[in-house]
């Protein structure tokens, strides 16, 4: 089962947001909410308080559903930070002139997910066909190139 949170429209560029979101990839909840506690980034209070809103639903959805679910064994299965919509500012130049310049705006995605009993990661359901190997291709001997022949000496 996955569990997510979002956030929308977050005033810092998604270039930066990201250095933060590869730290806490693919670890266990605990430990990731105590690299975002002690990251010296500003955008790590922002991540955190999105891990928490995923804790959040993953408590709600269990007492909806009635799922049980291991809170210890959940990791950070999927983070990413996207490109949201750029505001465009002008800043004044020398002689008159003006400067544009973009202020990045990220949109946050993580997704929760639980491990099994021994570590593995849940089996998700898949389509039932088995996948054919990709059929080995031929090699063919190399080509040899011909030989020049001799140029006719052009008539003067």
């Amino acid at each position: 089962m996955e569990f997510r949170a979002e956030t929308r429209y977050l005033r810092v560029s998604p270039q930066k947001e990201r250095l933060v979101l590869d730290l806490i990839k693919g670890h266990p909840v605990e430990d990731a909410r105590n690299t975002l506690a002690f990251t010296k980034k500003r955008v790590a209070a922002h991540v955190g308080k999105l891990l928490q809103s995923a804790l959040d639903n993953v408590n709600y959805l269990a007492a909806e559903k009635n799922l049980d679910v291991d809170i210890d064994n959940l990791y950070v299965k999927h983070a990413i930070a996207n490109d949201g919509p750029r505001m465009k500012r002008i800043r004044p130049a020398p002689q008159g002139r003006a400067y544009r310049y973009q202020r990045r705006i990220a949109h946050i995605e993580l997704v929760l997910a639980e491990r099994g009993k021994n570590g593995e990661v849940a089996a998700t359901v898949e389509s039932e066909e088995p996948v054919a190997a990709p059929a080995k291709a031929k090699r063919r001997a190399p080509v040899a190139k011909k030989s020049a022949g001799k140029k006719k000496a052009a008539a003067k």
